[in-house]
């Protein structure tokens, strides 16, 4: 009888294994086309939309896209309490949490908004491919942040194939020539931008380690303070007038394609992650690359050369390496 049972339970849980592997996949390829589209919504916008001005909106589109989205768990997590599924703790800290890190999570709303001009800015300066190679480096301000703020271990290994992906993206990006001094100031903007978000998400990272908000709820969070933030002082640094691009029907447009490309991507991400361990969504993602290369070709007309397929291949490889590291 026990036998029985024991054997059930192996196939079940292969089954729901095997289940959650398709879903983790599925997820995983929608979200890499979308991230991939990003820099190709930016590079394909028109040039009367600043970077500040897109940025604002599109943090403003997430966070309205997240609102919803938020509200829902909060229900579901007060209907598992219902359930008897959570403790009333674990209930208020999922709730209310984010309410002892208010400080905290207004700094990174504030960081993350001003980031997302650097985003825009950086794909304008460098293009869709060599922007898009650039934010490949977010893996090795992962590993330093983690190192410095989490005092996670790093290893040998992912410090010398952090140094390989480096190569990789400055032979990529200078084609060849390796003269530092020759990089697209884009490129640069587009690094300075990964140490910053990372060193947001290691800030963060304790207040989700501690049930204290989901993702989900910092997303929202986070979008909704940095949208204020850019919307309120935009005209600070813009003339009045400006107000007319906001009215724009092509403006409009484009706002949403962008806060909505970003809002599924990153939703599909976390979905990914509901099904898979970090390692392998971080690998399903690491093809993004290949998806810009092919659009930006195909409707920017850049131009993708042998040493950008040389590059890319050096750093989706050493981004297998150190995923790879980081599990052992």
């Amino acid at each position: 009888m026990f036998h029985i049972i024991f054997i059930s339970l192996y196939f079940f849980i292969n089954i729901l294994e095997k289940e959650n592997l398709r879903k983790g996949i599925i997820f995983g390829v929608f979200g890499t086309i979308l991230v991939g589209l990003q820099p190709i919504v930016i590079n394909l916008s028109p040039e009367r939309i600043d970077a500040y001005i897109f940025a604002a909106m599109t943090v403003i589109i997430e966070a309205l896209i997240f609102f919803p989205l938020m509200m829902i768990e909060r229900s579901k997590i007060r209907s598992n309490y219902r359930k008897e599924l959570i403790t009333i703790e674990e209930m208020d800290s999922f709730l209310n949490g984010y309410k002892r890190n208010k400080l905290l999570l207004i700094f990174v709303g504030c960081a993350f908004g001003f980031g997302m001009i650097l985003f825009f800015i950086g794909y304008q300066l460098a293009g869709a491919i060599n922007g898009s190679l650039a934010q490949k480096a977010t893996i090795f301000f992962s590993l330093l942040f983690g190192w410095l703020i989490l005092h996670e271990k790093i290893t040998k290994k992912q410090i010398l194939f952090s140094g390989i992906l480096f190569l990789g993206l400055i032979l990529a990006v200078t084609q060849g020539s390796f003269n530092i001094l020759e990089i697209n100031v884009g490129v640069l903007v587009l690094l300075l931008l990964s140490g910053i978000w990372m060193f947001t998400h290691s800030l963060t990272k304790p207040i989700l380690d501690k049930n204290e908000a989901t993702p989900i709820q910092m997303v929202f969070i986070r979008n909704a303070v940095g949208g204020v933030i850019l919307i309120s002082t935009y005209f600070l640094f813009f003339p009045l007038e400006n107000i007319k691009l906001l009215l724009d029907l092509v403006n409009i447009f484009w706002f949403c394609a962008m806060g909505t490309v970003y809002s599924i991507g990153l939703f599909c991400w976390y979905k990914t992650l509901a099904y898979l361990d970090v390692n392998k969504a971080s690998l399903l993602y690491s093809p993004t690359l290949i998806i810009t290369a092919i659009f930006s070709t195909i409707l920017l007309r850049e131009l993708f050369t042998i040493l950008h397929l040389i590059g890319t291949i050096i750093i989706i490889l050493s981004i297998i390496m150190i995923v790879r590291e980081k599990k052992g």
